[in-house]
């Protein structure tokens, strides 16, 4: 009897216990401070330089995975019908961020355009001259007397020029050809012996695709200085106050890429279901290709590489007057702004 009277005490010297505690939890819980929630939804509106592709990775994967909104971005991702045209529709107003290139940058900067760089999407070159790896061009003197295909002018031809004088060759020494952008058939065909301002990322898988090996110079390598090959773009005149949203924009691009990096694979299957059209074999190939070309730190800025590039175009006579650094890009988290 004693033994049951025992247990019915300590039964019921646990359910004030537990009652106890359970009104303590409810008192902390009223004092505790309200969790932290997402800042005030912002749209921003980016235009990429070409269709969606693996290059543009951390933004799509930042898209998918919900990153812009935890951070209160309503982000809307525009993919241009003319692919010159996403820096003038920034410096237009009619869009926060457009996707450019670093040389082309400079050139526009020289023209007037209010833009500036604000983040930086793929950090080395991407550009290189391609051959077959079957053909008899084994190193830059090879290709005197041949015919290059190209599809841009202006930046493209100063890039080539610099690697021919690297060396001993000049323009002269070269038939170019204008593909437009189709430069991986125009190879294929054998209208072009080379192809110069083909990707790195991509035409290798192209090339494969068709079972022909492919042989890159790397323009980095030849005579050019490094420098960034995607980079977003922000006007000028409308910084100051779009800063907060870029800096959150490029905080969730950050964490896409380390998520990509971390997650390579798993990364892939989630990019590719942003559209059915990007589930492809070359697409793969060029994503694992892109991995190691995407900036670890969007917002960093190598002030060297826009200064060293700058004297480069300014010596070449591409641009006619020098740009300060501060004018051509900028690093958006920087202390003091």
């Amino acid at each position: 009897m004693k033994r049951v009277r025992d247990r019915l005490w300590f039964a019921a010297l646990m359910t004030v216990l537990l009652t106890g505690a359970v009104r303590a939890d409810e008192r902390t819980d009223e004092n505790a401070p309200a969790p932290l929630s997402s800042p005030p939804e912002s749209s921003l509106r980016l235009m990429l330089d070409w269709y969606v592709n693996p290059s543009h990775g951390p933004i799509i994967i930042a898209q998918q995975k919900g990153y812009f909104r935890d951070l209160g971005l309503n982000v809307t991702i525009d993919a241009p019908a003319d692919p010159t045209a996403p820096p003038k529709l920034v410096a237009a107003g009619r869009e926060d961020l457009a996707l450019g290139y670093q040389p082309q940058l400079h050139l526009q900067v020289d023209e007037g355009l209010p833009i500036k760089r604000v983040g930086t999407l793929i950090g080395t070159p991407l550009n290189v001259l391609m051959v077959s790896a079957d053909s008899d061009i084994h190193q830059i003197e090879d290709l005197k007397g041949k015919r290059i295909g190209y599809s841009v002018g202006g930046v493209e031809e100063v890039l080539l020029a610099a690697m021919l004088k690297h060396s001993g060759l000049d323009m002269s020494d070269v038939e170019l050809v204008n593909v437009n952008f189709a430069l991986t058939p125009a190879l294929l065909s054998q209208q072009v012996d080379a192809v110069t301002g083909a990707f790195r990322n991509f035409e290798p898988a192209q090339l494969a695709q068709e079972g022909v090996e492919g042989r890159a110079f790397f323009i980095e390598e030849e005579g050019v200085p490094i420098y960034d090959e995607l980079i977003f773009l922000a006007n000028t005149e409308t910084l100051d106050e779009k800063r907060p949203l870029i800096s959150r924009f490029l905080k969730a691009v950050e964490k896409a890429t380390m998520w990509i990096v971390n997650h390579p694979e798993q990364s892939w299957e989630t990019f590719k279901t942003y559209d059915r059209s990007l589930d492809n074999e070359v697409n793969h190939k060029a994503w694992e290709a892109s991995i190691a070309r995407f900036a670890l730190r969007p917002a960093a800025l190598d002030t060297a590489r826009y200064r060293d590039f700058e004297n480069f175009l300014l010596d070449r006579g591409v641009i006619k007057k020098r740009a300060p650094v501060d004018r051509l890009a900028e690093d958006i988290n920087a202390t003091g702004r």
